[in-house]
């Protein structure tokens, strides 16, 4: 598909409307899709075609001490995932120590288990059965 004549100069007087407060066609969001739908040119033209026009635009968003909703959001998102990974590295932590508690309980286990069966081997050894324990939640 090949742009328009005058898209260039459409999406430079959208740029206009949109830094002036002033936008007739999008809802005047400081983001590439807005200036897209503002122009009335589709977004790969402002991502593919004029990615000058797409810098100057972001350029001139910042100059103004603005940010650009995009960059907003990511940013948003950024400090969500920060605290994701660190609530994620601390369960991890906490799984760790466990494994290693249950691996050492594992071994007492199986070393009781062998002392018993030597015990058992040996007809002469006296062994006393243990009072069982009814099962949890009765």
């Amino acid at each position: 598909m090949s742009p328009v004549a005058d898209e260039r100069d459409r999406i430079r007087a959208a740029m206009d409307r949109i830094l002036r407060g002033t936008p007739e066609h999008s809802n005047g969001a400081l983001t590439i899709v807005a200036l897209a739908v503002e122009a009335g040119a589709p977004r790969n033209a402002l991502t593919q075609r004029h990615t000058d026009l797409k810098n100057e635009f972001y350029d001139k968003v910042r100059a103004r001490g603005g940010t650009p909703d995009s960059e907003r959001r990511l940013r948003e998102q950024i400090r969500r995932l920060k605290e994701l990974r660190a609530a994620d590295a601390e369960e991890l932590g906490q799984l760790k120590a466990d494994v290693e508690a249950l691996v050492g309980a594992l071994h007492q286990a199986t070393m009781e288990n062998l002392h018993l069966r030597q015990q058992l081997a040996d007809r002469h050894a006296v062994i006393c059965a243990l009072p069982t324990q009814a099962p949890l939640g009765k």
